[in-house]
């Protein structure tokens, strides 16, 4: 009997809505800071203050898939030339 009773009220008791997912982390490695190296030569890094966490990846170089958001990724093409910049 105390467990129907104790049943029955656990029915009328609303439901906890769940925990919102947290934000979606956005990476914050600088990269806009440096979005404007895309199609320059590569030379122009040595004069470049990068920060300590970047890389810079040339053609054939292997690439760990480690994630880092504050890591800054700069890939140069076979030409030389700054290709992209981003985090990871």
């Amino acid at each position: 009997m105390i467990l129907t009773a104790v049943t029955a009220l656990t029915g009328c008791v609303a439901a906890t809505p769940p925990a919102p997912a947290p934000d979606t982390f956005v990476p914050n490695c600088g990269q806009d800071r440096f979005r404007g190296l895309v199609g320059q030569d590569a030379a122009v890094l040595r004069d470049v203050d990068l920060p300590g966490a970047t890389r810079v990846l040339k053609p054939g170089m292997a690439l760990t898939q480690d994630y880092r958001p504050d890591r800054l990724n700069i890939s140069i093409d076979e030409d030389g030339l700054i290709d992209r910049v981003w985090c990871s």
